[in-house]
């Protein structure tokens, strides 16, 4: 019910953390006046596309104008913004699960992160979201504002393992048949289109890794003693998935390579044998043109004998190019 009056405001979901691993969901009239005990904490997930969500966020948030803008710039790119008050902007980026969507034109979350308070904001549906409540209705879920923040962040990063997987197995397909396959030939356009697929996900995973690191130095008093040590394994995973990008960049690169020198040795092998034949048909060509001229006929012609020997001088000099050839080792 709550979650239905929510939405025509924009507020996609509002809980109370009751600081024991369960929470409680609320309406968006409950947040006039809304008072915190010391265990408990907000979070609020906003549709950022919803004309009242972004007015509530400039009226009745209490962030500053310039928390206001960042959070709801048309774009951006993953960062972290540390504010005044020990509070924070952070911007991740994750892989597209919606349906129909394409999963490297990855979904934004943008966090306001404070003691006691987590406002989020997106533009598409997100499934951490979803896994999140059940977390909570199941009493296991995040007991603070910081490890909200780690959640979503961490769920973020765990969707991308499939995604890199996934385009590795392609790469792999492409190689173990060119190394089994004289005869076989890559797609090149399924490598160009791996190659897009890893460049995109570097370009937002790249900046997002630095931000976990800087989140493993940046120990903010509210932040759980064991964040730092989260955050790092969130950096260090990321970090792989680089490399991971980085080396099917490069494989990428070795199975095109591989098959353009296949490629120009089949050229130059059909442009060998296309010399090989034109040379040993031309002395042959030059024979028959030269006895198929209009004059009074082959060398003796008047004798029965003339014809058969005029074969066997074709046949002898057919049978010395041959051997010439194999002698120069041409065949």
């Amino acid at each position: 019910m709550f979650e239905e009056q929510n939405a025509q405001w924009g507020l996609v979901h509002a809980f109370v953390l009751d600081g024991q691993g369960g929470a409680e969901s609320i309406s968006r009239e409950s947040l006039q006046g809304l008072q915190l005990t010391a265990e408990q904490s907000l979070w609020l997930h906003w549709d950022r596309s919803h004309p009242l969500a972004r007015r509530w966020l400039r009226e009745n948030s209490g962030l500053s104008e310039f928390a206001c803008d960042l959070l709801l710039e048309e774009s951006t790119r993953p960062r972290m913004v540390v504010l005044p008050n020990d509070e924070l902007l952070l911007f991740l980026r994750g892989v597209n699960l919606n349906p129909g969507a394409v999963p490297e034109d990855m979904v934004s979350v943008r966090i306001f992160a404070a003691a006691q308070r987590i406002i989020s904001l997106r533009l598409r549906p997100m499934r951490a979201t979803e896994e999140l409540i059940e977390q909570w209705a199941k009493g296991s879920g995040p007991k603070v504002a910081s490890e909200v923040m780690l959640y979503l962040a961490e769920h973020l990063t765990n969707k991308v393992d499939p995604l890199v997987a996934e385009l590795a197995e392609r790469v792999d397909e492409q190689e173990e048949h060119l190394d089994n396959n004289e005869r076989f030939r890559p797609d090149p356009d399924l490598m160009l289109q791996v190659r897009r697929r890893a460049a995109g996900l570097r370009r937002f995973l790249a900046p997002q890794r630095d931000i976990y690191a800087q989140l493993v130095r940046s120990r903010m008093p509210w932040f759980v003693e064991d964040d730092a040590d989260y955050w790092n394994e969130l950096n260090n995973r990321l970090t792989r998935y680089l490399e991971e990008l980085e080396l099917i960049r490069e494989r990428i690169g070795l199975v095109l390579e591989s098959e353009s020198r296949r490629q120009g040795e089949r050229t130059s092998r059909t442009m060998y044998l296309l010399g090989i034949t034109t040379g040993f048909f031309l002395p042959l060509s030059f024979i028959t043109g030269l006895l198929g001229m209009n004059v009074n006929g082959i060398p003796g012609d008047e004798t029965p004998w003339g014809f058969p020997i005029a074969c066997l001088l074709i046949l002898g000099v057919a049978g010395f190019q041959l051997w010439l050839f194999r002698r120069l080792r041409w065949l």
